[in-house]
């Protein structure tokens, strides 16, 4: 690692840190005042829904702050984020870390000094306005502090339109592209919650389950990508017909054709929105990158990409013409 992008992992890093160690002081320093069983599960109305033991609440609270700031710090060093999303990305961790560090320090203090959880009415919601409020300091900080280190430069700012690959076509001589692409184990994850949402449903409450079954359709419905390349530009739908996505041709710059990490750059699978950049992720890969006119990048996760990404200049090139 270079030491750029150490300083990177440090600033993208040291939020998640500062929250890990204040809540584990403040459970440290203050657990014997804790009932053995704590409230820590809270409806839309703030009030207690759920409670659990002393140890089960470390063992589930604890690696929320390491793994999330794992995950950040991945996507500042390995996402290709660049300029103002660079910094945008950084603050943004800031602001995650400063809102969970209140919200699950908050849910412990409201335990202090209770016989038990179930003596713990609510968590009041003015916390959450209290929360929102130090995420936004915090991820005002952030993108001051991300002024501190260079941000990575993009390897391709030097490049025009006309740098990319084309197709070459005749006049008048009409062309399209399309390709299917996924990931077998993204229908295997929605059956799997599926059954977890079901199970948790019947064994527990549908109104725990139902957002199980939410998520599993959400998953099954981003497992697959149809991507077609043709006069109306970039066109991609999911699994089922009403997740479709199309960015015209007359908003389009330029397109290439490169090899995208779902984790580093996106932070995970499906419809992705990042700073400075959109993905329809299915998997790791190459990747059709569409540079837009306003700046910001669509990408889509896809088999023979290049050819994909060559049409769609052309394309472009026609339609700038007026052909």
């Amino acid at each position: 690692m270079t030491r750029k992008n150490l300083g990177r992992a440090a600033l993208a890093a040291l939020p998640f840190v500062l929250s890990f160690l204040v809540d584990l002081i403040l459970f440290l320093v203050l657990k014997d005042r804790f009932p053995t069983r704590l409230a820590s599960h809270f409806g839309v109305s703030g009030d207690v829904n759920g409670y659990v033991d002393r140890t089960t609440y470390v063992l589930v609270t604890a690696p929320v702050l390491p793994m999330l700031g794992s995950l950040w710090v991945l996507m500042v060093v390995g996402g290709r984020f660049y300029g103002r999303a660079h910094r945008l990305l950084i603050g943004g961790g800031w602001a995650v870390a400063a809102f969970l560090q209140y919200v699950l320090g908050a849910a412990l203090i409201i335990n202090l000094d209770a016989l038990d959880g179930a003596a713990v009415g609510s968590l009041p919601l003015w916390h959450l306005a209290v929360a929102s409020g130090a995420a936004v300091l915090a991820g005002g900080v952030g993108l001051l502090l991300a002024r501190l280190v260079p941000a990575p430069e993009d390897p391709h700012a030097g490049e025009g339109p006309a740098d990319r690959e084309r197709i070459a076509l005749a006049d008048g001589e009409v062309a399209g592209w399309a390709r299917t692409t996924g990931a077998w184990w993204l229908p295997l994850s929605a059956l799997v919650i599926v059954a977890a949402g079901t199970g948790l449903g019947y064994g527990v409450s549908w109104f725990l389950g139902a957002p199980l079954l939410v998520i599993a359709l959400l998953v099954l419905t981003f497992s697959r990508a149809h991507v077609t390349v043709d006069r109306r530009g970039l066109t991609v739908s999911g699994l089922l017909p009403w997740t479709r996505v199309q960015v015209p041709l007359e908003r389009i710059e330029a397109a290439d054709s490169r090899q995208v990490n779902a984790v580093a750059e996106f932070g995970g699978w499906g419809y992705r929105v990042r700073p400075g950049r959109t993905g329809f992720v299915v998997r790791s890969g190459e990747a059709i990158v569409a540079r837009q006119k306003s700046g910001r990048e669509f990408a889509v996760t896809v088999e023979d990409s290049a050819t994909g990404a060559a049409l769609l200049n052309t394309l472009v090139d026609r339609n700038r013409a007026g052909r």
